[in-house]
């Protein structure tokens, strides 16, 4: 990390010849990354990744450039190479450097880097023996461990300091099956802001089997019939709706762009009265927090639809200047080579009353969402398709047969706007989002939720 000095010179470099407003990144980051495939070690990846980037705004225009040379000259030549953007004569400029405060605390118990490299292999065998021996038809097991300590500094013409130290550990495996020609995967992924301790906390075992007996499950479901029907999703199908569904379209800059269709809504009802929408980056362990976003500004819980109204969208300093409001913690990048544009973090529908199985009884015929795939969303008109990993069909209120192939297919404001019972559940799962060439950690959620109908891809 610099000192409050250098600081201060790169920025008043970076105004030398004006703009608005002058930012720098500095990024230290540790990651290991273990990939094991066909039962052998293929990957170990280590090193340490330091650099800066500084940000210059002029006239509403960003200029961007970094370095991964953290010398006060390669620092202020870099500085002064952005100040060329503008061409004005700047005022006194004067900037008193304060340190902010955080809005909450994290505590990591076991830091990654602390364990050894053995210990980490270890456990990526573990994972791929037990998946291997659940069943013969299984093909292939990849497992990916990673972990990452980053730390960085942000420090702004605004007179901001800020510091964070994110501490990340994952583990991924795949499983491919296959029989009779036909070919089923299972996928499963845990981790968040989270030392070492996370395998304390998960059963290995039966992490991994969830995996394995999904992919084997569906070698001999039947393909999902096709049409439109009452469709319930699980709590622990993952937040892939929520995120595709209204997540990106809430993220102002494609607001503003007219790139959303939850544009020029606030105030509007986009949903069912029993929808709230959350984004919070405060909560501990999950995959999408953190102290301060990659702006300097402090995370915070911000409440995006309430009760079907919109209420707001997610803010990186840029956007928030724009709509005249405050920043609302949503500035993030990928790394010190990259700008912040706003992005989600932990994303969710907030729980409601009804229990789950309650839910399921209500369903005279229809599908059941397990586990939910990829998807993609159309954030102008809304539209979305959804795969579906594991689902089953509903018969008479009770979970009946899996069945495979199945597709969900929809527009993400009807969708919300119909569904009519919301559990008391809250499930969790993790992803890396990826907008704009650069990716972030996230995490989705959502309750157990009926949506009455809903078109479902499959055989006809």
């Amino acid at each position: 990390m610099l000192d409050n000095d250098l600081l201060l010179k790169v920025l008043k470099k970076a105004l030398s010849s004006g703009g608005e407003y002058a930012e720098i990144f500095v990024e230290h980051k540790k990651p290991v990354s273990i990939q094991l495939e066909d039962n052998k070690i293929e990957k170990i990846i280590t090193g340490v990744d330091s650099g800066a980037g500084i940000r210059l705004v002029y006239k509403g225009k960003t200029v961007y450039a970094y370095s991964n040379d953290l010398s006060e000259t390669s620092l202020l030549q870099v500085a002064s190479e952005l100040s060329r953007a503008a061409d004005t004569a700047p005022a006194d400029l004067v900037i008193d450097l304060r340190a902010q405060a955080p809005s909450v605390s994290f505590e990591v118990k076991l830091f990654p880097e602390k364990i050894p490299i053995e210990k980490k292999i270890t456990l990526v065998r573990k994972v791929n023996s037990i998946a291997r021996g659940f069943d013969h038809r299984i093909r292939q097991v990849s497992v990916i461990y990673g972990d990452s300590i980053q730390k960085v500094q942000i420090a702004t013409s605004d007179g901001a300091v800020a510091e964070d130290e994110r501490v990340h550990t994952i583990a991924v495996i795949h499983v491919i099956t296959a029989d009779n020609g036909i070919i089923q995967t299972g996928y499963e992924a845990i981790g968040g802001f989270i030392g070492f301790e996370l395998f304390d906390d998960i059963d290995i075992e039966d992490f991994t089997l969830k995996a394995a007996k999904r992919s084997v499950m569906m070698l001999t479901a039947r393909r999902a019939p096709g049409g439109r029907m009452p469709v319930v999703i699980s709590s622990e199908a993952g937040g892939t709706m929520i995120h595709e569904a209204i997540g990106h379209g809430l993220e102002a800059d494609l607001v503003q762009q007219g790139l959303s269709v939850f544009s020029k809504k606030i105030g509007q009802q986009v949903a069912s009265p029993l929808i709230t929408v959350i984004d919070d980056s405060t909560i501990p362990q999950k995959r999408g927090s953190f102290r301060f976003d990659d702006e300097g500004t402090p995370s915070q819980r911000t409440v995006l639809v309430e009760n079907g109204i919109l209420k707001g969208y997610m803010y990186d300093k840029l956007t928030a200047k724009k709509d005249g409001v405050m920043p609302s913690g949503n500035g993030r990048r990928q790394s010190y080579r990259h700008r912040p544009i706003p992005r989600m973090t932990n994303t969710f529908i907030a729980p409601g009353e009804i229990p789950p199985e309650k839910i399921i009884r209500s369903v005279e015929n229809g599908l059941f969402v397990q586990k939910m795939g990829g998807g993609q969303v159309n954030t102008i008109t809304g539209d979305f398709v959804f795969d579906v990993q594991e689902g089953y069909l509903i018969r008479k209120g009770s979970i009946e047969e899996p069945v495979r192939s199945a597709t969900l297919v929809g527009n993400g404001p009807e969708v919300l706007k119909s569904i009519d019972m919301v559990g008391s559940d809250l499930g969790f799962s993790i992803g890396t989002c990826g907008k704009d060439a650069q990716g972030v950690p996230v995490s989705d959620a959502m309750p157990t939720v009926r949506i009455p109908e809903l078109v479902v891809g499959g055989e006809v």
